[in-house]
């Protein structure tokens, strides 16, 4: 059956027009790969499903043979439309035919294999997969025959093979399959599709390919070629399924690598009691300990596992069953952790009692498993700290310090089920996917409720708090797709009686209907009844200061790895911080100083009426009346935070935003004015308060009076708060105050500002350094003239990134940018993570002529970014001296600045 005859690739479904691959690539290409060619450094070429299946190969584990169609045909499919490699696609169907002894859907003993996807990064259930091909009208008999005459396995095979070809490679929509398995199974008087017989199954394939016919226009394909490659276009066309895009927009996959395809021969788990599939981990995903865990299905194909059809078993009790794949599988577990090193995810099929891998790779595990199984390696010699520190994130440690359930006040039970993804989530019961997005959209919480989750399902479970279903385990497409995102996750919890069609569930008597609250806890499993209030996380608490490291294994391991990840890093990492609770926490958190004190903040509240007066002053004698009520208020806020950073630099901002932001918004004085003046009342003091804010008016007043702008237009605005600033420095020991003035565009403002600065400065015995915010793209381009007046420059990335994009960040992210994510225009928000070719560049540049006009200027970065952990790799790798974030960001910051800083020296262990 491996000829070369070519077959349209598109089903009858997917009509379009082809274009030749003659010159693809200008060279003669292989596309075409044995596994015993391949092997795990491959991944870019071969995918992570193929470079691994060709590592165990490699290994002499019990892998089915098998071949890898590359990245780089899907590729060119995806170009041109046409397969590449068909007559290496036929050369290595035939050697797979030979080593079998079997042809591809040959009638009387026939060949059949699966085709899957596996790209580069790991996307669970985000792209397709066709099992049994090769299977016809014609060879259904030789299948049975092959099992020892069981009809039964030969036609659920057949009827798999149509359900997922249709569904996959011809867009038939899968419920209309659905829908007749269910009633096959309701006129076989049987809840499990293991229940039907051999006459049903019969009946059902009929049902099937009437199914496919009336959706397709043509019949079910029966030339077994024509199947293989019809699957793998659908397979390569699955990488741009909305799914796929959606979850590498995610999971910031790139979108031009490409899937490679694998064409392995088929083996069976569905072939009775004495066969079997399952999915195992050399640890647990869930929280990093060493045991047995996984799940398997008896009777079943490996579908059936991730997507949580039938609950499945405790890996443990394959020991009861089948005691010597138990212990074969066991071994492999322990020699592929000791190969790769890492937590091993494990597919498997038994076959009559022959065990066989069809698939390992690196498995996907929740942040507090990353912890735990970093620290146990290194404990246990595999690693050492720098691989321990390279194998967590900072997005990881985020997640950690996301609140628990409070459940002193013992909330209500609803029932429990499988911990798969650790967190608390409380919001409202919804039952549809895309529902959840419009609600979520709205601003509601909600915890998406299915049955089991499939791909289709991904956009909901992004915009769900957490995600409950009744069916599936750790293994499931739920647990799976929800631990890579961080998303709380209670799986298999069995009592759940769940409708979808009325859009709600039952449980002990209980009716949750859609709208309803309900609190999942993905650490323990269980699902409560309403809102349960949140308390702070350990790795919170240990933060703070009241929990023992040693206290907690999950906290241990936190501290271990960000003491050596401080112990590693160059960049220091600092605090925007602009009261004293928040600079006292943030030194708890690790913060080594302020690197941005917004005095803007120190203006609202009650002290909004002296901004007021300051405003309205007509004299200099009442603008100098106002100040001088200010001056007292500002030396305080300094003091205060002087005192909790003492020893440490803090980075005091001069105001920036256009004074009449303290003023209210011109349209509700002019409406108080004149409804005023309507009723015949004298307005007063708002007539006086309208005609400021008009005179002070601007259409873009973030391109107006600001910054640098105000100090040199508002005598003693600045002088007011730089005396305060050294009064306050002066009257605490060891204080060290720096200056910094906004929205520098050219070094004259900078020189008048400092020579002002200079001159209170002198009055005391303080030393003060002076900088600016590099937040103009032109302070950026003449940074070499700037550094000339500035003592260190901390890059303003917000307004940076603003300015530089020409993007208003008040109005941009829900305007067009959802629109701009979905188009792939951006990977991320350039607010996000900085725009590295782009406003990255401009930092670059700075650095670069502002170090070489001055080498002793340091460099730091205020904005956002400086808590993203992207953004922080990129700071280290541009030579920025610190990094400054929210309180809450710091560990994360002091996490990545020393991946940053292991990744540059590289680690021996990796």
């Amino acid at each position: 059956m491996a000829t070369n005859q070519k077959h349209d690739l598109r089903c009858p479904a997917h009509p379009g027009p082809k274009r030749g691959l003659s010159g693809y690539g200008g060279v003669v290409q292989k596309f075409v790969y044995d596994f015993e060619e391949g092997n795990r450094d491959l991944k870019d070429l071969l995918g992570g499903k193929g470079a691994n299946l060709a590592e165990m190969t490699n290994l002499g584990l019990p892998v089915p043979p098998g071949f890898t169609i590359t990245t780089d045909a899907c590729r060119a499919f995806l170009e041109t439309g046409e397969m590449p490699g068909q007559d290496e696609i036929s050369k290595h169907l035939a050697a797979l035919e030979e080593k079998m002894g079997r042809r591809l859907g040959e009638p009387a003993d026939p060949l059949l294999v699966s085709v899957r996807s596996g790209a580069k990064f790991s996307m669970p259930g985000m792209m397709e997969t066709v099992l049994n091909v090769g299977l016809t009208d014609d060879s259904v008999a030789g299948l049975a025959a092959q099992a020892g005459d069981d009809e039964r396995f030969a036609w659920d095979s057949y009827r798999r093979l149509i359900q997922m070809f249709g569904k996959t490679v011809c867009d038939v929509p899968g419920e209309e399959f659905e829908h007749a398995l269910d009633d096959a199974k309701h006129r076989a008087g049987t809840r499990e599709d293991v229940g039907l017989k051999a006459e049903h199954l019969k009946g059902l394939v009929a049902d099937y390919k009437r199914i496919f016919s009336e959706h397709t226009g043509r019949d079910f394909p029966q030339d077994p070629r024509e199947q293989l490659d019809l699957a793998v276009g659908a397979v390569f066309r699955s990488w741009n399924a909305d799914r796929a895009v959606l979850y590498r927009r995610q999971e910031r996959i790139p979108s031009n690598l490409g899937t490679a395809v694998n064409v392995v021969a088929m083996v069976f788990g569905n072939l009775g009691a004495d066969s079997g599939t399952g999915v195992a981990f050399t640890r647990d995903p869930a929280t990093g300990e060493r045991g047995v865990y996984g799940d398997y299905l008896a009777n079943a194909q490996g579908e059936d596992v991730v997507a949580g059809i039938r609950n499945t078993m405790p890996l443990q009790d394959l020991e009861q069953r089948d005691k010597a794949s138990y212990d074969q599988l066991m071994s492999i577990m322990t020699t592929l952790e000791e190969h790769y090193k890492d937590l091993c995810d494990i597919e498997f099929t038994i076959e009559r009692g022959k065990l066989w891998m069809l698939q390992t790779r690196v498995g996907k595990r929740t942040a507090a498993a990353a912890f735990v199984i970093a620290t146990h390696l290194v404990d246990e010699g595999v690693i050492d700290l720098d691989e321990a520190v390279h194998r967590v994130s900072g997005a990881q440690l985020a997640q950690l310090m996301f609140p628990t359930f409070d459940l002193s006040a013992e909330p209500a039970q609803l029932t429990r089920g499988v911990g798969a993804s650790p967190g608390a989530a409380v919001g409202k019961a919804v039952f549809d996917a895309q529902h959840a997005v419009a609600m979520a959209k709205e601003g509601e919480q909600v915890i998406l409720v299915r049955r089991e989750t499939n791909p289709d399902d991904l956009p909901g479970m992004i915009a769900a708090q957490g995600i409950l279903t009744s069916r599936g385990g750790k293994t499931s497409h739920a647990a799976v797709v929800a631990r890579g995102m961080g998303k709380t996750c209670v799986c298999g919890a069995d009592e759940l009686d769940v409708n979808l069609h009325k859009g709600q569930f039952t449980v002990g008597g209980h009716v949750v209907s859609e709208g309803d609250v309900i609190s999942v806890d993905g650490t323990t499993g269980r699902v409560y009844l309403g809102e349960v209030p949140v308390q702070p996380s350990p790795v919170v608490q240990y933060f703070e200061g009241t929990l023992d490291p040693q206290a907690d294994p999950l906290v241990s391991a936190v501290h271990r790895i960000l003491t050596h990840a401080d112990e590693r890093r160059r960049l220091r990492v600092r605090t925007n911080a602009d009261t004293g609770e928040d600079a006292a926490r943030a030194r708890r958190f690790g913060a080594q100083g302020i690197g941005l004190c917004r005095t803007e903040h120190m203006f609202l509240g009650e002290r909004r009426a002296l901004v007021e007066r300051l405003i309205l002053a007509r004299t200099t004698e009442q603008r100098e009346a106002a100040l001088a009520e200010l001056l007292p208020l500002q030396r305080e806020d300094f003091t205060e935070l002087f005192r909790e950073m003492a020893g440490l630099p803090v980075t005091v901002r001069l105001i920036d935003p256009p004074l009449h932001e303290f003023l209210p918004p011109l349209e509700d004085l002019a409406v108080k004015v004149a409804v005023a003046e309507e009723r015949g009342e004298d307005p007063g003091h708002d007539r006086d308060l309208l005609d400021a804010v008009r005179r002070m008016h601007e259409e873009n007043p973030m391109l107006g009076l600001r910054g640098v702008r105000l100090g040199l237009v508002i005598p003693g605005l600045f002088a007011m708060q730089v005396r305060a600033i050294v009064e306050a420095a002066a009257a605490v020991p060891d204080a060290h105050p720096e200056i910094m003035v906004p929205l520098v565009g050219a070094v004259q403002e900078l020189e008048t500002i400092r020579a002002e600065a200079e001159k209170i400065i002198g009055e005391f015995a303080v030393d003060v350094k002076i900088g600016t915010m590099i937040e103009v793209p032109r302070a950026a381009l003449t940074a070499g003239d700037i550094a000339q007046a500035a003592d260190f420059f901390s890059f303003g990335t917000n307004d940076l990134t603003q300015m530089g994009w020409g993007f208003s960040r008040d109005d941009v992210e829900g305007a067009f940018f959802w629109r701009y994510l979905e188009l792939g225009i951006f990977g991320v928000s350039p607010f996000e993570s900085i725009d590295r070719d782009g406003v990255g560049r401009l930092v670059r540049i700075a650095v670069d002529e502002g170090r070489a006009a001055r080498p002793e200027l340091h460099f730091g970065v205020c904005g956002e970014h400086g808590g993203d952990p992207d953004s922080v790799h990129f700071f280290h790798e541009v030579g920025l001296d610190y990094v400054s974030c929210s309180p809450f960001r710091v560990p994360v910051a002091r996490l990545e600045a020393g991946r940053a800083a292991i990744e540059t020296t590289g680690s021996d262990s990796r």
